[in-house]
């Protein structure tokens, strides 16, 4: 038999004084008395008027929260002329060779810029920063005739670092989310141009930018209150107000806009993808259950006919000897799942090259904890909080496949996810336990916060 075993982080040890800690139970105690719903999200109720009011699925939006914050790829200068704001992004040399061309300031801007201002922005940057920097001014926007003053409209320059090591992407992508959204306003319209040169997909770049706009958010509000609902004509006209729109161009080494079609799919599907993953990951375990993260993806791909999707579910796990993942999630309220997902290519994009390993079955398997407390080998009051994040690989796969359905990839691919909450209670895997994977090894457990291994090795062994 062999066994499951981790590091495990020993306890935190903190003394502290009687006074500092009945400070904080009292204060903890305060804000347990004194919370208030929130208005949001399909599985938390609402209450109004003594009655108890579930949200209703919806066939067109996934089910789990979205903040407003849309993102547009495809080249619009409807769009371009309405933005409030700008944000130029580039490599520092790269952004010089495009500032000195004063001639194309309007197609690019959808108005002049004086050229001093942006020398300046650009000279106050540095070139050979690790984490790039960006620099931001509000300019007067000309009018023509009789149209009405436009705002000032806030320009903002983030330059990249020039050259990096082997090891990080060429445009540093990082920074670029890091600076693509400090640069950005919250409301209104932002137009994000980024200059790839002539070197550099676009699919990398545009799931860059999508992670500088995380969908899920749970931050109360005056709309979120118990009761603002009522006010109904009110809280129409400012959720209009809040919403934002984020337009992304991508530009050449001439600073000529890119209108590739291919290109500019394949970023707005990675940007999707990767906000799709954010949002799985932020979204605390009250809400994203098993259960809840098997019907999200349901409602990603019920309109889409290329995607079928099967579950094994709670006992029935056990029935058909997936021992990894029955056992690690059968102490919890929510049962443990394997949900597979396959996408079968239509026929007009199936690959139809003779050699073989380009018709071969893709496989994507990911990690679904959605919540972990380290089971009856408990985790630490430090090292458990965060492990609503122990379901991020299941999330990263899930949005990559998404992204690939999207893009009508000529690949068959098959998505298995591992849904468990590694819980504590009475039919919780115990320690010393000795259980059989899906590949027929027995495994001897003395740690159940090791359960990673046991839940993939059941789909690993399905794969193979």
């Amino acid at each position: 038999a062999r066994s499951a075993t981790s590091n495990q982080t020993p306890p935190l040890l903190v003394n502290m004084a009687v006074t500092i800690r009945s400070m904080i139970m009292a204060i903890t105690m305060a804000i347990f008395t004194a919370r208030i719903h929130i208005i949001t999200g399909f599985s938390t109720a609402l209450r109004h008027q003594g009655k108890r009011i579930n949200p209703p699925f919806s066939t067109t939006v996934t089910r789990l929260f979205a903040a407003k914050t849309n993102i547009s790829f495809t080249p619009n200068p409807e769009i371009r002329d309405k933005a409030t704001s700008t944000v130029l992004v580039g490599r520092h040399a790269a952004l010089k060779s495009l500032i000195d061309q004063t001639d194309s300031y309007v197609s690019l801007f959808g108005f002049r810029p004086h050229p001093e201002v942006l020398s300046s922005m650009h000279s106050a940057l540095d070139g050979n920063a690790a984490a790039g920097g960006s620099s931001s001014s509000y300019v007067i926007v000309p009018t023509v005739g009789p149209a009405a003053p436009r705002p000032p409209h806030k320009l903002s320059i983030c330059a990249l670092k020039n050259s990096v090591t082997r090891n990080n992407h060429p445009l540093s992508l990082h920074a670029v989310t890091d600076l693509v959204r400090g640069a950005t306003p919250s409301k209104g319209v932002t137009h994000v141009m980024v200059l790839v040169e002539d070197y550099f997909g676009l699919g990398p770049v545009g799931a860059a930018v999508g992670r500088s706009f995380p969908l899920f958010n749970r931050k109360t509000t005056k709309k979120s209150r118990v009761g603002y609902a009522d006010k109904e004509s009110d809280n129409e006209a400012e959720n209009e107000d809040d919403e934002s729109l984020v337009h992304v161009t991508f530009l050449n080494s001439e600073g000529k806009v890119i209108k590739n079609q291919l290109e500019i799919a394949a970023a707005e599907a990675a940007a999707d993808g990767v906000r799709l993953a954010c949002r799985l990951v932020d979204t605390h375990p009250e809400e994203l259950t098993t259960t809840a993260f098997a019907e999200e993806c349901r409602s990603l791909f019920e309109n889409d006919d290329t995607v079928t999707i099967e579950e094994i579910v709670g006992d029935e796990l056990k029935e058909k000897g997936y021992g990894g993942i029955y056992n690690v999630g059968k102490g919890a309220t929510h049962a443990p799942r394997l949900v597979m997902l396959t996408y079968n290519p239509p026929e007009d994009v199936m690959v139809t090259d003779d050699l073989e390993e380009d018709k071969s079955t893709i496989a994507l398997v990911g990690k679904g904890i959605v919540y972990d407390t380290g089971g009856l080998a408990i985790k630490s009051r430090v090292g458990m909080c965060g492990m609503k994040h122990d379901m991020g690989g299941a999330s990263g796969v899930l949005g990559g496949f998404m992204a690939a359905v999207k893009l009508r990839t000529p690949r068959k691919i098959r998505l298995f996810l591992c849904l468990a909450e590694n819980a504590i209670g009475p039919n919780s895997v115990r320690n010393d336990d000795i259980i059989t994977l899906y590949s027929g090894k027995t495994v001897e457990i003395n740690n159940s916060d090791a359960e990673g291994r046991l839940v993939l090795g059941d789909a690993v062994a399905h794969v193979t």
